[in-house]
């Protein structure tokens, strides 16, 4: 099965040496479960020729914001509509999940609660799953076909699932504790409170359920369907 990844941000440069840049990070992530990648760098105009050049797809994560003004993002939407229209699996991480929301009729906005970043809980298919966030952005009105799987009392919609076609999360289960360490070195500082800052470095040898969201990602993107 090939998954079509859509990158839609780089990590940063500081770390990309050592832990890769966001598609290599979701490749190691879902290694061992059967699946070819092909790599389109949407961010720097690059785009598959339409939703039939891969069998499934993901969307990456990226510091960009979903409402920002970015020629790349109308036709990123517009393929993600034809991607549902085809009814072909897709998943979404962080900015992914927000602009398939944002496509698909949602609303995307800079939360006035602010960041979460590092270790965090949400409830999922009620039970507990730990995961690492690096948001600052929500989707605050989800579209009419979402429904919400999972969320906590900072983000309502964190996972949300379209049909038995679309399945997106908001924190990163691609994310290791390296990555976020870099995270609140290279990009927090001056921009991420303090003190969450601190509460997600004291945390990062504290255990996370990315291989849980391994399996269940890789099994959503293989499962049969109509």
């Amino acid at each position: 099965m090939r998954i079509g990844i859509l990158q839609t941000g780089h990590a940063p440069d500081e770390l990309r040496a050592s832990l890769g840049d966001y598609p290599d990070m979701f490749r190691n992530m879902l290694a061992g479960h059967g699946f070819d990648f092909s790599v389109w760098s949407v961010v720097d105009g690059d785009f598959p020729p339409g939703p039939k050049a891969a069998d499934g797809w993901l969307i990456t994560g990226s510091k960009h914001g979903v409402y920002e003004d970015h020629p790349w993002i109308p036709p990123l939407e517009d393929l993600i509509r034809a991607i549902d229209a085809q009814r072909l699996p897709l998943i979404g991480v962080c900015f992914g999940h927000q602009i398939i929301a944002q496509a698909l009729g949602g609303k995307v906005v800079k939360f006035p609660g602010g960041w979460s970043v590092g270790r965090t809980t949400y409830m999922m298919d009620g039970r507990e799953v730990v995961l690492n966030a690096w948001h600052q952005d929500q989707v605050v009105d989800r579209p009419p076909t979402a429904r919400v799987l999972g969320s906590n009392a900072f983000c309502e919609n964190a996972v949300l699932a379209y049909g038995d076609h679309i399945w997106t999360v908001q924190p990163h289960p691609e994310f290791g504790p390296e990555l976020i360490d870099g995270l609140i070195q290279g990009r927090g500082r001056g921009v991420v409170p303090d003190d969450l800052l601190r509460q997600a470095a004291d945390n990062l040898d504290q255990p996370t359920d990315n291989h849980l969201m391994a399996s269940h990602m890789a099994g959503f993107l293989k499962k049969a369907r109509a």
